[in-house]
């Protein structure tokens, strides 16, 4: 069974950063396009960022230019990175193995992200 585990989130201003991290179980990490999401209050979750196996990125116009995904095969880990963060970025972030835009397993926890004015 897939368990998709994010960690990272909390309490920041406006400007600030944080970085989330997302751990995965099974053997699915190295074959799979992995993706950030986020969920805001009363509004579907979205796909923020994602990374190919071969390390491409890709990003939503909302955040390119502010949040960086990177991948750690040997951890089976991907990272969000992100910086100039604004209150509009406040959100739970989860990740998810990608099949074309497709999420693949059932989601973790997520971790909230919530930045103030």
């Amino acid at each position: 069974q897939v368990q998709l585990v994010e960690s990272g989130g909390g309490l920041v201003q406006a400007g600030g950063s944080l970085r989330v991290s997302c751990v995965t179980s099974g053997n699915i990490f190295s074959i799979n396009t992995m993706g950030w999401y986020r969920q805001a209050p009363g509004k579907q979750r979205d796909l923020v960022a994602r990374i190919t196996v071969g390390g491409r990125t890709y990003y939503a116009d909302s955040v390119k230019g502010r949040f960086t995904i990177s991948r750690d095969d040997a951890k089976n880990t991907v990272h969000l990175q992100m910086n100039s963060l604004k209150p509009d970025d406040t959100a739970v972030y989860y990740c998810n193995a990608l099949s074309g835009l497709i999420p693949l397993y059932s989601w973790g926890q997520g971790t909230q992200v919530t930045v103030s004015s």
